[in-house]
């Protein structure tokens, strides 16, 4: 098999509501395909998102504990995530995207745009955009099983059919692992279950229109040690979460061939459950939903030499909130809801091989001040093989339920005065790229304004939230390459540099931020050559600090760490694989979050059936 050129034509989704060449966008993309995400093989989403330059990932314990994600520096709720085009942060935890319950097996495709998106997405796009989405794939059937360490096993399926005028696909993957002792490395193990499912149907009745479907499941019980409750102190208890996020969407698209025309119109549901239980029994529930509608306007046209994109969007949502516990006797139950609508605006100039694009975007919400967001960008050539790309953008995210209505009403208590937090910054990047090389390098500055921030009074005891005047400010560079020297093999590499700094919470000088590294990079290869595939990746994350989670509350700075993992496959037949897989190979002892114990050096074995025949 012949290796496609480095960095073929991909299809960007989310770094515009246009969708373009990945080479002709101005924005910071890294897109991670399916043979990458096939040959390294690695079972949860989060760590294969380590390989993207700029992104900090913080898992709370081994695999399959709650994970944060975050881009340049934001917080893990300025993260937006899109699975299979349906926004899916969950309303009933903060607005985070929980990313421990991505299934990698039912992903083909991860699409992270960097740096504020707001002027298009709306709220949580601070820090930028993830988006993920199993392909449609070609008719046929694969299943996969494998074991290993640490209890491990997992199994995964997957099928489509194609047709001229439509196709269904469908993915099903489940994952459990006794795991580790979270705490103190001696006592009772905390492990993870996960089972997860995917559905997308298309059908096109005619040339000028096209109907689908798309639908997801993803749900996790991941196992936790708590506290003492007389002491304080940290101890080997039976605490579990099950969460479960699922959601589903519509859309018709109207295109008639050769018009300048296209109009799109959706709508989608999500819903999200989370459970918190000690010994199986239950604690207090969060539930969340967000029903959304959306319509989309597009427009082609020139004048002269220059070619023209117009966008006009409306989405529309409503989100409710719902909470009920028994450990504190129902004093923190509460019902609540919110809406916000919002229009979009976007133009896309090109002329010749030079780019340019203006988004403008208003937010309506109803529960808060509404709220602008802007972004202006341009990609320029200069020749053998070089382009000047360069950004402006702002930034938004809406106060979440905690942060309006509180979540203990006797203790903390909610602001419904708050504004939604802001961000404004630049970027600008020089790109190169030939059929086997292409490589970028990117400086960014980033402010953060109206942060939310809780407080803390003293004569009261209680704890509310409240809009910091002073700005959160993060600067950083970004390197990134993909070489492919030959058919067999794909090299690629990135490294970023980060100096995020806050207000102290005391006095009037500034603090560096936590949880994220001044510096990280990584390195992976992956390829094929006759019957044996394979895949590998180094990852370095730099010093940090953190908070304990136990008084008296101190700051302390985790080590750095590199994480080293490796997968080889072979095909006994054309459509039986065998393949081995390493992770942490180096045997690493890391933290991620300080006082979290992580998963030492594992090995695992499986196999994949496929029968993959052409589409019509």
């Amino acid at each position: 098999m012949i290796m496609t050129p480095a960095l073929p034509e991909d299809i960007v989704i989310t770094a515009s509501r246009l969708s373009e060449p990945e080479a002709a966008t101005a924005a910071s993309v890294t897109v991670i395909d399916d043979d990458r995400i096939e040959r390294l093989g690695e079972p949860l989403a989060p760590t294969l998102l380590r390989l993207v330059p700029s992104i900090a990932v913080t898992a709370q314990g081994p695999a399959g504990a709650l994970t944060e994600v975050r881009i340049r520096g934001a917080e893990n709720n300025h993260t937006l995530l899109f699975i299979d085009g349906i926004r899916a942060n969950d309303p009933a935890t903060g607005d985070f995207a929980r990313f421990e319950l991505l299934n990698a097996d039912l992903l083909s495709r991860i699409e992270v745009v960097r740096g504020p998106q707001s002027a298009l997405w709306g709220s949580q796009a601070i820090g930028g955009v993830i988006a993920v989405s199993g392909a449609d794939g070609a008719d046929g059937a694969s299943a996969e099983a494998e074991a290993g360490a640490f209890g491990f096993a997992r199994l995964a399926a997957s099928g489509a059919v194609t047709s001229t005028t439509a196709s269904l696909s469908a993915g099903l993957g489940w994952q459990r692992a006794r795991g580790i002792d979270s705490f103190l490395g001696g006592g009772d193990r905390d492990g993870y279950r996960n089972l997860s499912g995917r559905l997308r149907a298309t059908w096109r009745p005619s040339e000028a229109l096209r109907i689908g479907a798309a639908a997801f499941t993803f749900g996790g019980r991941s196992e936790f040690d708590g506290y003492d409750p007389v002491t304080f102190e940290r101890a080997d208890t039976a605490d579990s979460s099950r969460n479960r996020l699922a959601a589903g969407r519509l859309w018709v698209e109207f295109a008639r061939p050769g018009s300048p025309w296209r109009a799109t119109i959706g709508a989608s549901l999500l819903g999200s459950t989370n459970r918190n239980l000690l010994d199986d029994e239950p604690l207090n529930r969060t539930r969340g939903t967000r029903a959304s509608v959306d319509a989309e306007i597009e427009r082609t046209f020139t004048t002269g030499p220059v070619r023209h994109r117009l966008v006009v969007a409306f989405d529309a949502e409503r989100e409710t909130f719902r909470a009920r516990d028994t450990l504190f006797g129902g004093l923190t139950n509460q019902d609540r809801s919110r809406a916000h609508q919002a229009v979009t605006v976007e133009w896309r100039g090109e002329l010749g091989g030079a780019r340019a694009g203006i988004a403008l975007r208003h937010d309506r919400f109803n529960r808060f001040k509404d709220a602008t967001s802007a972004r202006v960008s341009a990609l320029a050539p200069l020749g053998g093989g070089l382009a000047l790309a360069g950004a402006y953008a702002e930034g938004i995210a809406q106060p979440t339920f905690f942060d309006l209505y509180g979540f203990f009403p006797n203790n903390f208590v909610g602001n419904p005065s708050l504004v939604a937090e802001r961000s404004r910054g630049f970027e600008v990047g020089l790109r190169f790229r030939r059929p086997t090389l292409a490589a970028a390098l990117t400086f960014y500055r980033q402010s953060l304004h109206d942060e939310i921030v809780d407080v803390f009074d003293p004569t009261t005891f209680q704890a509310t939230t409240e809009n910091r005047a002073r700005r959160s400010r993060r600067t950083g560079v970004e390197a990134e390459a993909v070489w492919l020297p030959g058919p067999a093999l794909r090299l690629s590499a990135a490294y970023a540099l980060l100096r995020a700094s806050q207000p102290e919470s005391f006095g009037g000088g500034r603090e560096e931020e936590l949880r994220r590294p001044r510096h990280g990079a990584s390195l992976s290869a992956d390829g094929e050559a006759g019957r044996w595939s394979y895949g590998a990746a180094l990852v370095y994350s730099g010093a940090r600090r953190d908070r304990e989670e136990v008084f008296p509350f101190a700051v302390v700075r985790l080590d750095p760490y590199v994480l080293a993992s490796a997968r080889l496959a072979f095909a006994v037949r054309p459509n039986v694989e065998l393949f081995a897989r390493g992770a942490n190979l180096f045997d690493e002892t890391y933290e991620d979050s300080a006082g979290y114990r992580t998963e030492g050096r594992a090995f695992y074995f499986g196999i994949k059936l496929a029968d993959r025949r052409s589409s019509p």
